[in-house]
């Protein structure tokens, strides 16, 4: 009987392969393919190799004909052959060091030809040497800039952050592994992330350094000294590692994650064993990671946590752009302790995907009614995500959204508006009586779209005289409402919903994301309207 590979080891060659399409310069969502049919084979119970033996590796999600193709190479040989090609063409550590450099992959590999240099080192030699010039393309002010990108205190800031799911997943993996804490901006719960650091505790350091070195993820490692290495991920991302003494781990945690500015003004670190002691020391109370961005004094409030979330005000389902049915997702919202669901799918304004009107809403709605006699004493609310159009009426008769439980409005047209016919076209349309909340009311996408021209504090007035709330909503490229707009309207006494705005079941998970950006706008529980019980909820306007 043939011996197939396991599942680990499986995930592991296309976890592989995907660096390596990244590192060649091919498209990110052929390398994000890959990754994900990683994570799908790791989470399979059944053993994948079988299935693939069996020509049945389609029905796996995720997994189409090319990643099938490679998958049963893997099987019958023990090996992927252009994963062997790639991993002779593609010089990691010089492709890890241009991106952090701002060099593309294949551009990076032909000035490593050039001067007949393969690693960071030998690169970083012919640089200080003055060879760089001698390299076709290469001119005066070309080679300063890289020069200055390897001294890394003078090295640019990148143009983009790296959004905050991301971020944190990196650096969960990288901490899981040599046994430390998140720490950067990623454990300050940054919208993006530019600062990347991991916090150990270890009185021999050197194992701790070894087994970082070592990691999967990390391509290149640029410097290494008694406690500290900085290395550089397949994506050009710099990671710094901190390995304390014991006695000194919360001093360097605390230096690890806050803001510059907010470690500066604590003034001389005391050295702490844990961020408790430290902060005893300084006669202050700890401080949540989420407010370290700017110097203050005081009690910080009892944040919002996940564990006071009673629901989530905002999916989607297949009757518009979602992934999973109804059943699917109010079970998954119930097996993750909620009492309630709003399921708020898309009007057909929004045009680029599919709306409902509503005929189909109160089709949709005897659907919702069935599910809710399965999942009883859990609820689905009958809700919509309601479209503001160009007129600034909304996209649903009155008649309608007086039925529905959950209406909250979103304007996903029209975000380059001025402030004025923004604002106006808004508030307007936050005075229906039906409204119960503005979702993403900024409009921004992280690294795409700025935020809109819209007047926040007319929202808040209008918000406050109708009782609408406002949303942070958890898509990671949205964090819409961000940290600061949200302690605004705290300030302002706002109500807030923390939602997901999840297309999928696994986009429940993202709100921690909103959790947390709700925590870095200095929310409480009693801030947020899905905190309460449903009846609360109901009675709320």
């Amino acid at each position: 009987m043939q011996a197939y590979p396991d599942n680990a080891f499986i995930a592991e060659q296309l976890e592989a392969f995907a660096s390596l399409l990244d590192l060649s310069g091919a498209s990110f969502y052929t390398a994000r393919a890959y990754r994900r049919a990683a994570e799908t084979i790791r989470e399979t119970k059944a053993p994948i190799a079988e299935l693939v033996a069996a020509g049945r590796a389609q029905e796996l999600r995720g997994i189409g004909a090319g990643i099938a193709a490679r998958l049963q190479e893997l099987v019958e040989t023990g090996r992927i052959a252009e994963l062997d090609e790639l991993d002779r063409e593609v010089r990691p550590e010089l492709v890890a060091l241009g991106r952090l450099l701002g060099v593309g992959p294949k551009r990076m590999v032909e000035i490593g030809r050039a001067l007949g240099v393969s690693t960071v080192e030998e690169f970083r030699e012919a640089a200080r040497a003055g060879r760089l010039t001698s390299v076709p393309g290469i001119g005066p002010q070309t080679e300063q800039r890289l020069l200055a990108g390897l001294d890394r205190e003078h090295a640019p800031r990148p143009r983009k952050g790296m959004l905050l799911n991301r971020a944190r997943a990196l650096l969960e993996e990288i901490a899981g592994a040599v046994g430390g804490e998140v720490a950067g901006d990623p454990r300050r719960w940054a919208d993006s992330s530019f600062d990347f650091a991991v916090a150990c505790s270890a009185a021999e350091p050197k194992p701790v350094l070894d087994t970082f070195e070592a990691l999967p993820v990390i391509v290149s490692v640029l410097e290494r000294e008694e406690r500290r290495a900085l290395g550089v991920t397949v994506e050009g991302v710099p990671v710094e590692l901190v390995v304390a003494h014991p006695s000194r781990f919360g001093t360097e945690l605390v230096r690890a994650t806050g803001a510059q500015v907010y470690v500066d003004a604590l003034g001389e670190l005391p050295e702490a064993a844990d961020e408790e002691s430290l902060y005893a020391q300084l006669g202050m109370p700890w401080c949540p990671p989420e407010l370290r961005e700017e110097p203050f004094r005081g009690d910080p409030p009892p944040l919002l946590v996940r564990e006071d979330i009673r629901g989530d005000l905002h999916v989607h389902s297949t009757w518009s752009d979602g992934k999973a049915s109804i059943l699917e997702m109010a079970t998954a919202a119930r097996d993750l302790g909620y009492e309630y669901l709003a399921m708020c799918d898309h009007t057909p304004n929004v045009r680029v995907v599919p709306g409902l009107n509503a005929d189909d809403l109160r089709r949709q709605g005897e659907e919702i009614a069935k599910v809710n006699e399965t999942l009883a004493p859990f609820r689905v609310l009958r809700g919509t995500e309601v479209d503001i159009r160009s007129d600034g009426t909304l996209d649903l008769p009155d008649d309608v959204l007086a039925e529905l439980d959950w209406v909250q409005l979103s304007l996903h047209a029209g975000q380059r508006q001025s402030r004025e016919e923004l604002t106006r076209k808004v508030t307007e349309a936050m005075r229906h009586p039906a409204v119960r909340a503005l979702s993403h009311p900024k409009g921004r996408i992280i690294n795409h779209r700025p935020p809109n021209a819209l007047d926040l504090e007319r929202a808040f007035e209008v918000a406050l005289e109708t009782g609408v709330a406002v949303e942070t909503n958890g898509l990671p490229d949205r964090l819409d409402l961000s940290g600061p707009e949200i302690r605004l309207a705290v300030q302002a006494g706002v109500p807030i919903v923390v939602s997901t705005d999840a297309h999928s079941v696994r986009g429940l998970g993202n709100m921690r994301l909103a959790v947390h950006t709700a925590r870095r706008g200095w929310a409480t529980a009693a801030n947020v309207v899905n905190t309460r019980p449903l009846a609360e909820v109901l009675e709320r306007r």
